[in-house]
């Protein structure tokens, strides 16, 4: 099957990524420098700007903005992966498929990904919220301040968000929109 991908040449787009069987890849902080290594490599022959981004154990969500002439997000991604997959020394008692087996590939990333077109400034906004209250949303943390492997950390250092922001509130997803409930 042929998978078509939107090609928006400076476009912002949200994308999640998850591993091979929801597998706990990047639960230690290990694997979570050497992702990041990934991105450092892929961005410097292939820029493009990370808005917002969360990594928890089992997958990741990100915006990304691309270059005004530039839409190939598909290749920044695939070099991403392959560059992480080549330097993970963990994961290979991991079994694979017989089809991942004959093309050679190892069982770490889920073979396709969700990627969204953003297009409104409402749209961007409530991706962002999602992305920085999935932790939250998990069970992983208590608060969104407590989760490690996020771009909300950067938001409060430059004043965009308290850094208690979420506090004392519940929320419901509908449609993929988060909603915030105040808890009374």
């Amino acid at each position: 099957m042929e998978y078509r991908r939107i090609n928006a040449p400076g476009g912002t787009f949200f994308f999640t990524l998850v591993t091979y069987e929801r597998r706990q890849v990047f639960g230690e902080e290990q694997t979570v420098i050497l992702l990041r290594n990934a991105f450092r490599s892929v961005l410097q022959k292939h820029p493009f700007t990370i808005e917002a981004a969360e990594v928890l154990p089992d997958h990741l969500h990100m915006i990304w903005r691309l270059p005004e002439n530039d839409g190939d997000y598909a290749t920044r991604w695939r070099l991403i992966k392959s560059h992480f997959t080549h330097h993970w020394e963990g994961g290979r008692e991991f079994p694979t498929s017989a089809s991942r087996h004959l093309k050679g590939e190892r069982a770490v990333w889920q073979r396709r990904y969700w990627e969204h077109t953003i297009v409104t400034e409402r749209d961007y906004a409530q991706h962002i919220d999602y992305i920085h209250v999935n932790p939250l949303k998990h069970g992983y943390v208590k608060r969104v301040c407590d989760w490690p492997h996020s771009t909300f950390h950067r938001y409060v250092a430059d004043g965009i968000l308290p850094v208690d922001w979420w506090r004392d509130c519940r929320f419901t997803i509908c449609f993929g929109i988060i909603k915030r409930i105040p808890n009374q």
